[in-house]
């Protein structure tokens, strides 16, 4: 799969947030898109996802040589991001069993197995809005990288993790995201320093250009 940024440009108001982007990402990489806090890494990245529109531009997407809709794109993605909500009135068990009647199971998972990945065996009937601000993190990483989709979209993965918990992630990186496209939005190098491939923001805020 591959996902082209054609001129892209966003604004809010008058108020340009980045223009000319011209960019492409490519199946069995990894990029990390590089900002400051406000520069428009998360408007990039639902963008990218089709939740948003560009001011100016285009985005191209391609699987196998031939062009998918952007309107049918988020079957091909999964995604996890703090503005994100999950369902709070679920149990943990009730969480999964619901995402993945939307986005199919990575081959080799059973869904029982993910809770015992997340290491959180004794809360399997607790409600999502009794689970801490870092087991919320982690749940929602769960769902996005253990679905079966070529395309893998984090924003700020690192959220509200302790060091164990990025330990965790960076080892759910490691081990389940090879072949994937994989994009981070993130201004913390503990969360993308694996990525191959970085597109700096700062880069495309001359708009007189």
């Amino acid at each position: 799969m591959k996902i082209s940024l054609q001129n892209i440009g966003r604004r809010f108001n008058r108020d340009w947030i980045f223009r000319k982007v011209d960019y492409e990402f490519a199946a069995g990489n990894s990029y990390a898109i590089l900002g400051a806090n406000g520069s428009g890494k998360s408007t990039l990245l639902q963008l990218i996802a089709g939740n948003l529109s560009p001011s100016e531009g285009s985005v191209a997407i391609t699987a196998n040589d031939l062009p998918v809709d952007i309107e049918n794109f988020y079957l091909h993605l999964s995604i996890a991001a703090p503005y994100l909500e999950l369902v709070e009135d679920f149990t943990l068990q009730e969480a999964i069993d619901f995402h993945f009647r939307f986005k199919k199971l990575n081959a080799g998972f059973r869904k029982q197995d993910l809770i015992e990945l997340l290491g959180l065996d004794g809360a399997k009937h607790k409600t999502i809005r009794n689970f801490s601000s870092g087991m919320k993190q982690r749940l929602k990483l769960l769902l996005a990288i253990c679905a079966d989709t070529p395309v893998l979209l984090l924003d700020e993965p690192a959220s509200n993790l302790d060091r164990q918990g990025l330990a965790w992630y960076l080892n759910m990186i490691d081990n389940y995201t090879a072949k994937r496209l994989l994009i981070i939005c993130s201004n913390q190098e503990e969360e993308y320093q694996f990525c191959e491939q970085q597109l700096h923001l700062a880069n495309f805020k001359d708009f007189n250009r």
